[in-house]
Order: structure tokens, then C-alpha cells, then sequence
């Protein structure tokens, strides 16, 4: 049959805009479909936005460390309302450069939700479109559980960038990096933050010792996490919200005049497209799909936080791209979900790639994993008052000297494991790493030479 597009992309984030230009560069006819804001979650309501946060809320030490050094400093008062209207401007910026690149791409933009009619036709808006090959870009969202009453009170991470006015006190639901970024943001800006975590210890699922350096680090800044929660409840007050929350020991504390986030986890966005009228599965909450990125319906593909791999952004650009060239460029590639950087950014922040020990463990057996560990103060805080603390640690296989993992508590430990990730993407050794001259004085350089 013809079609209006050789390809239809639902969801304009950045794997559904990476997606489109690269099919379009390969000649294929593309249509994206998105009612929101060009970018997606990443720089509306996610990583963009919370970096521009981070980048605020660092401002702090930097300029209580300055008077360590010799510099005299004037009254030191934070704006909220300027920090957000700058973030706003960012953000816009973004959406029409992102317009701009489609634009230049030949890529038809059509701004309106959504929902198949059929296998290959499409309403769009009041227009039904037709498309030989259907792109299922349409990410996350965060989700509120249903277990906490008064849940509906709390705001979710969608929610946080637009807040009128700074909270004063702040409760946090959720111990994972979006609830721990954002502990470490308004604890920065000067907010009074308790987090709420189920597990003992923050970001469940990273190197236990890294989680371990990350949590004592929050708590010395004085951010109250109260762990092993029970129950949670949330009521509305005269002023803000009250929480009260029970641990599993017993120990109930009531939290009042709060803000409370809910940073509970994402939930893949596959309501409202019909997808069952096409026969879509979805499995667990998410779409399946092969290796190829293949639904269950052979001409519909789907990448991204909708199918929940690896929800990062960078995943989903390398999926979407991968789908591209599959379909329209004739080039056949498998992303390796094992070597993927990534960052937490915490304060201090955390970085990571490959495996961690736990994993490596499980995967080639504890006798053939051997672990390096280096716990030092940088030369950066050396004349500050603060104990700060780094961590770097090296998981490698003792029968091939291969470099498995590699992580770093620390300040800059996103822009330092992001060089070192490419080594560990090549397969190289200890003796690798050893073997590369280090610069010194810095805090890299401690990745050479472990022992």
C-alpha cells in the first residue's frame, strides 16, 4: 500500500528525534508525532533541568571552600524564582533548536497525540496518517504509589522545576538517584530535606560500597534519611503537608509544614495509543521487543524508557539510531547493555560503567574476581574544613586481567569515568591502565596503578 511516511515516529524525545533524523538521512519519509514540548523527559522535565539544579546547588560549598583560599565574600542569598526562569529560558532554547534540526532534516512535524485506527493508520490530531514502519518513542513517566495514602498531595520530578517558591522543608519518598539527586539539590539551595527509603542505604541496585560512601556523605551534610520505612502516610495541613512515616522497627515520626516529592520510580508511557487494537504486547508494563527493537507486530518497533531496558538518554539515542540504520540503512548492530556509563549526581556525585563487584561476581564466579580500592581526601579540599572523602575502585577478572567495572565516588566523577569508560568499553586490562602515564596532580590519576 502507499503511504503518506516510510516511517511514523510516536514521541519526540530524544530517541524518537534521534530516530527520525537518522532514517531521514537515510531517505526514508519521516513524520514524528509530539503534542508536548519537543526533547522529551531529558530537557523539559529531567536531565537538563536537574543539571542546570546541580550546577545552583554547588554554588554553595564552592563559595564557602573560596574563603579557605583566601577570598573574601560579601552576604550570599539564593534566588529561587531567578534560578527557575533561567532553567525556563534554557529549556525553550533547546525546544527550538531541536525544531530547527528536524526542520533541516526534512523530518514533518505533526504536534498532536497519537492512536493507532490500525496496524499502519494513525489519527494524529483530526488527521489520520498512514506509515509503512511505526517508531514507539513515548518514554516514561513518574509514577505515585497506590500503597501511601495521600499520595495525590505529593508532587512527582514532573512537577518540581515549576514550584513557585522554594520549599522549606522538603520529605523526599524514595531512595533511588532521582530521589537521592534531588536531596542533594535542595539540601545545596538550603532546604531542610528528610529522604524516606525502603532499603538501608540509598540507590539500590549500584556497588553496595559506593552506595555505602554516598549515603554517610548525605547524612554529614545534613540530610536526615530515615531508612527501612514501613508505612507512609501524607495529610494535608494549615500549612504544607504532614508525613508521617513508620520504620521497620516500629518508630513512627511525624514530618510537619512539609513539600513532599514522590521519587518512587517511572512507569513506561503505553496508555492512550490504542496499542491493543494492533495487538502490541506489552509485558510487565512494558513494550517487548527483540533485538532489533521488533514488537510483537512486525512493521512496529519501540525504543527507550517505553520498553525499559536501560531508561537513560544516551540508551535511548544509541537504540534509536541502531533501529535507523537496521531499517533503512541496512547496517546491522547490538548494543551491549552491559558497558553502559552512568552517572548519579548526588553530592558527591557518583559514576559508573561495566560491572559492579556483586555482578561480576555472580557472572565469572568470586575466585575469578579481583577488586582495587583507592579512599582518598582531594588535593581540591585539602585546605577546606569539610570531610570530603573519594572512592575509586577497579572490578577486574583475575584470568584475563580484563577491566569489568569501573567506579568513582567523587567531585567531576561523570567527566572522569566517561574517559575511562571508553578503555572499558575496548576490553582493557589492569595492566592497561597501569601501563598509561597519569597527570598529576588530579583526582584520575588514581585509577592508575591500583593496588
Amino acid at each position: 500500500m502507499a503511504c503518506d511516511f516510510d516511517l511514523l515516529v510516536i514521541g519526540g524525545g530524544s530517541g524518537g528525534i534521534a530516530a527520525a533524523r537518522r532514517a531521514a538521512g537515510h531517505g526514508a519519509r519521516v513524520g514524528l508525532a509530539e503534542a508536548g514540548r519537543l526533547g522529551g523527559t531529558c530537557t523539559n522535565r529531567g536531565c537538563v533541568p536537574k543539571k542546570l539544579m546541580v550546577y545552583a546547588a554547588q554554588f554553595s560549598d564552592q563559595l564557602a571552600i573560596a574563603a579557605n583560599y583566601g577570598w573574601r565574600l560579601g552576604e550570599r542569598q539564593f534566588n529561587w524564582p531567578t534560578l527557575i526562569s533561567a532553567i525556563d529560558l534554557e529549556v525553550q532554547r533547546l525546544n527550538g533548536v531541536y525544531q530547527d534540526l528536524l526542520d533541516k532534516s526534512g523530518v514533518e512535524i505533526l504536534p498532536h497525540y497519537a492512536r493507532f485506527v490500525d496496524g499502519h493508520r494513525v489519527t494524529v490530531g483530526d488527521a489520520t496518517v498512514t506509515a509503512a514502519k511505526i517508531l514507539l518513542a513515548t518514554g516514561g513517566k513518574p509514577i505515585r504509589p497506590d500503597n501511601i495514602p495521600g499520595i495525590e498531595h505529593a508532587i512527582t520530578s514532573d512537577d518540581i522545576f515549576h514550584l513557585p517558591q522554594q520549599p522549606q522543608r522538603l520529605v523526599i519518598i524514595g531512595g533511588g538517584y532521582i530521589g537521592s539527586e534531588f536531596a542533594s539539590i535542595f539540601n545545596g539551595l538550603g532546604t531542610e530535606v528528610i529522604q524516606i527509603i525502603q532499603d538501608d542505604k540509598v540507590l539500590s541496585g549500584f556497588d553496595d560500597e559506593l552506595r555505602s560512601e554516598i549515603h554517610q556523605a548525605m547524612q554529614r551534610r545534613g540530610i536526615k534519611i530515615v531508612a527501612q520505612s514501613e508505612t507512609i502516610a501524607i495529610a494535608p495541613a494549615e500549612s504544607g503537608l504532614t508525613v508521617t512515616v513508620t520504620t521497620q522497627q516500629g518508630q513512627e515520626t511525624i514530618f510537619s509544614g512539609v513539600v513532599s516529592l514522590a521519587a518512587t520510580g517511572r512507569s513506561p508511557n503505553v496508555e492512550g495509543m490504542g496499542l491493543e487494537k494492533v495487538g502490541v504486547a506489552v509485558e510487565e508494563g512494558a513494550i517487548a521487543v527483540d533485538a532489533q527493537y521488533r514488537t510483537s507486530v512486525p512493521h512496529i518497533f519501540a525504543i527507550g524508557d517505553v520498553i525499559n531496558r536501560v531508561s537513560l538518554t544516551p540508551v535511548a539515542i544509541r537504540e534509536a539510531r541502531l533501529f535507523a540504520d537496521t531499517e533503512f540503512g541496512q547496517k546491522t548492530n547490538i548494543l551491549d547493555y552491559d558497558a553502559i556509563p552512568t552517572a548519579v549526581f548526588t553530592t558527591p556525585e557518583m559514576s559508573t560503567v561495566g560491572l559492579t563487584e556483586a555482578k561480576a561476581a555472580k557472572t565469572f564466579g568470586k575466585d575469578d574476581i579481583q577488586t582495587y580500592c583507592s579512599r582518598f581526601q582531594p588535593l581540591y579540599h585539602s585546605l577546606s574544613d569539610r570531610e570530603t572523602q573519594s572512592l575509586i575502585k577497579l572490578v577486574v577478572q583475575k584470568t584475563t586481567d580484563r577491566v569489568l567495572g569501573a567506579h568513582m565516588v567523587g567531585d567531576h566523577a561523570a567527566e572522569i569515568v566517561q574517559g575511562v569508560a571508553i578503555a572499558v568499553t575496548m576490553g582493557a586490562t589492569k595492566a592497561d591502565f597501569d601501563a598509561t602515564l597519569a597527570i598529576h596532580p588530579t583526582t584520575a590519576e588514581e585509577f592508575i596503578g591500583l593496588g
